[in-house]
């Protein structure tokens, strides 16, 4: 009986006190090294997406590996993620979803997705994509930068000790 009250005390408590978990687009990301560091610092779980064409074994995360189709790990991710989570992404659509389901969401360099940044972002996407679809050329990223590193590490940890 006494066991019994235990583990429903246990399952209760784990029901009530959510922690947070970061959630990574991982193919692409060129930070993960950033977050495993930091969310090992702090013990937060990390769950690197990605598809079957990368590997990754950094010996803390949890690795779902996706199908190749164009939006498999998206899906994964906006189906796992909560409100108490943080997920770092840089497709714009996929942060608004995340934003929308109350999560925190920051890009490889830095940027915080919020309501006052991601309704430009969308539409800029929106009219380099018309743009290209017409036969133009659109700027591509530029070169990554050991400031776009620092950058992410200072708001990465601002999002981590500020749930």
């Amino acid at each position: 009986m006494k066991q019994q009250l235990t583990n429903n005390f246990f399952m209760i408590y784990c029901f009530l006190v959510k922690t947070m978990k970061i959630y990574v687009d991982a193919d692409a990301c060129p930070v993960k090294k950033i977050i495993v560091a930091e969310a090992s610092k702090r013990n937060i779980s990390v769950v690197m997406i990605c598809d079957t064409s990368h590997i990754i074994n950094d010996g803390y995360s949890e690795v779902i590996t996706v199908d190749k189709d164009s939006d498999s790990a998206d899906l994964v991710l906006i189906n796992k993620i909560t409100k108490d989570d943080i997920a770092v992404t840089q497709d714009y659509a996929l942060a608004a979803l995340v934003c929308g389901k109350g999560a925190r969401c920051i890009n490889q360099n830095g940027i915080i997705y919020d309501d006052t940044n991601l309704d430009r972002m969308l539409f800029e996407r929106f009219l380099s994509a018309k743009v290209r679809r017409s036969g133009g050329k659109t700027k591509g990223p530029a070169k990554r930068q050991e400031s776009d590193d620092e950058k992410f590490r200072k708001n990465f940890i601002l999002l981590l000790d500020n749930e």
